[in-house]
């Protein structure tokens, strides 16, 4: 399903392929890769029995999106091991590890959707035009519910992360 012009990228509507995801819906299956010490994957299977925030960012080559990357980075860093906390783009694995530890991006781990797209897909957050992520936070309960969702409307402009946060902290 495609729905044409739900968000915009520096003023110009665009395309997101999928369908929507709602808050009160269940999480749908997808696999990211990440690298540590070698290529590994991240299901949705891998994250249930505890609360997952998900930051979804174009590329960490963008300067809004290492801007999100940082600051969830520093706001997740006092839950420890309480919750799964992703950073999801369409990056390469090796660019986002490199990008993690230039910044000491330690409190997230990130997911590359760069291999067939199906978290974008799956999540109704493939920017048809783009073939990048829009820019999008989730957050899911221990089973993999959506509790919080938030698709930014448009691609250029931060999340809004105090709501995101809150909504995480509910779950603890």
């Amino acid at each position: 399903m495609a729905r044409a012009g739900a968000i915009t990228f520096k003023g110009n509507p665009m395309t997101l392929l999928g369908s929507e995801l709602n808050v009160g819906s269940a999480a749908p299956e997808f696999k990211i890769h990440f690298f540590e010490g070698g290529l590994k994957t991240i299901t949705l299977a891998d994250l249930k029995g505890k609360p997952t925030f998900i930051s979804v960012v174009p590329s960490l080559d963008t300067g809004t999106c290492q801007i999100q990357t940082k600051k969830f980075n520093v706001e997740l860093a006092g839950m420890g091991d309480k919750v799964n906390a992703l950073t999801v783009s369409r990056d390469l694995p090796f660019a986002m590890n490199r990008f993690c530890g230039a910044e000491d991006i330690k409190s997230m781990k990130v997911g590359s959707d760069y291999q067939d797209g199906n978290f974008g897909l799956n999540f109704g957050l493939m920017i048809d035009e783009l073939k990048l992520l829009a820019r999008a936070v989730y957050v899911l309960d221990a089973n993999g519910k959506v509790v919080y969702k938030e698709i930014v409307s448009e691609v250029a402009q931060e999340p809004d992360y105090a709501p995101a946060m809150a909504a995480l902290k509910t779950l603890l």
